[in-house]
């Protein structure tokens, strides 16, 4: 029995002693490799003793299911957080802590914050982890063709866009059938240079801006003028449709955002350049939108442990990982970072170069009905159609707004 007792006692000495084992929630299934090779055996090299899972589900059922299992007691320590209401209403019922005193907080700008902040921004429940970025992607071979450079200003992207249809090329390779990328990769994307980013933003939430002023009609106008430069049949084109157009040289201009590098990668020579400013030398600005956070469990056994996980992350070591492993999902972390893919590297420097905002329709302001996210995109869809003027478009998105929204 004593030699039986002793080897026993040799047994447990020599294995390895688990600190916390932690359970990561979330919707990215594609990103499981990349957790289990390269972001959790980093965070490992640093503490050994804390066994962390990555454990997806399908995206589409990963909000019902996590609800369930943050009620029924079941989930992980680690959520992975969607950004604005679906998380906030989380931290409302109780199931996310509040993050506001964790050390890392202070490396993430307050755009960076603001997805995953209760509504007077007082309280942060959780991490910024990556933004996408918007901009547009251009075929280098048509542009050195033709002898273009890539534009800075509105006048140069006029006569760049003309050039390239003179040429019996497609000018952009965009559709308005599915709506959303009218709004998302138009409206979104060139608008704050317009409305000044986060200060138009805010304006917007106060009450002190309106959708019928001049940066708003100014920006609507500016899409009814992509009408024709889009191809024909563009009104009946597809998000896959633009994506094969661009892919297969057959447009020289993508308006983009920064996940579809990925998708273009190893098919196109292309690169890309920032919304063009209104007049030369005007501050700039970009859609860096907020994607995707981390929040913890507010019944987490292991609260310390994932504490300690957080702030790892919030370091430049998880920074440059991530960003490096996902080419157009960027760190929200202030940290320089050096990121190896060209055109990921070329739109994430445009955050020195420009002033960050996020879309100004996610934060507060499509919470009613009309909902304006989808107002957005009937509105630029229309425009860009030709179905609705810049003016009644503006009007359209004000009313709607005015119907539900008090300052």
């Amino acid at each position: 029995m004593k030699q039986l007792t002793l080897a026993a006692s040799i047994l447990l000495a020599a294995s390895p002693v688990i600190a916390g084992q932690l359970k990561i929630e979330s919707w990215r299934t594609d990103d499981a490799a990349i957790w289990q090779d390269v972001l959790i055996p980093a965070f490992n090299a640093q503490y050994p003793d804390i066994e962390v899972t990555f454990d997806p589900v399908a995206p589409a059922d990963y909000d019902s299911e996590l609800r369930t299992r943050l009620e029924n007691g079941s989930a992980g320590d680690l959520i992975t957080c969607r950004p604005f209401d679906v998380s906030l209403g989380l931290y409302n019922d109780g199931h996310l802590q509040d993050l506001t005193a964790l050390n890392g907080i202070v490396n993430f700008q307050g755009f960076a914050r603001s997805a995953w902040q209760t509504d007077d921004g007082f309280t942060t429940f959780c991490l910024p982890m990556a933004s996408v970025v918007h901009g547009f992607f251009y075929n280098q071979d048509i542009f050195n063709q033709l002898g273009l450079t890539p534009p800075t200003t509105q006048a140069e992207f006029d006569a760049v866009l003309a050039a390239v249809k003179d040429a019996g090329i497609t000018p952009m390779a965009m559709g308005t059938a599915d709506q959303w990328e009218a709004a998302t990769m138009g409206f979104q994307n060139i608008g704050p240079n317009y409305w000044k980013g986060e200060d138009g933003r805010f304006a917007l939430l106060d009450g002190d801006d309106k959708f019928t002023d001049e940066a708003y009609v100014k920006t609507l106008q500016r899409l009814a003028g992509w009408g024709d430069y889009l191809g024909e049949g563009f009104a009946s084109r597809g998000y896959g449709d633009a994506q094969a157009m661009f892919a297969n040289g057959e447009a020289a201009i993508y308006p983009a955002g920064s996940w579809d590098i990925a998708t273009f990668n190893g098919k196109v020579n292309f690169s890309a350049f920032a919304p063009p400013v209104e007049n030369d030398g005007d501050r700039c600005y970009i859609s860096d939108h907020t994607d995707i956070g981390m929040g913890i469990n507010a019944n987490s056994a292991n609260s310390e442990e994932a504490q300690t996980f957080l702030n790892w992350m919030s370091g430049k070591e998880f920074a440059e990982l991530y960003s490096n492993a996902l080419p157009g999902f960027f760190s929200l972390s202030s940290h320089v970072i050096k990121v190896d893919d060209p055109v990921a590297n070329t739109m994430i420097n445009w955050r020195v170069e420009c002033g960050s905002t996020i879309r100004n329709s996610y934060q507060i302001l499509s919470r009613g009905e009309p909902n304006l996210e989808r107002e957005l995109w009937a509105v630029s869809a229309g425009v860009i159609n030709g179905e609705i003027s810049p003016e009644a478009g503006a009007a359209r998105l004000q009313e709607g707004l005015d119907g539900w929204y008090e300052p």
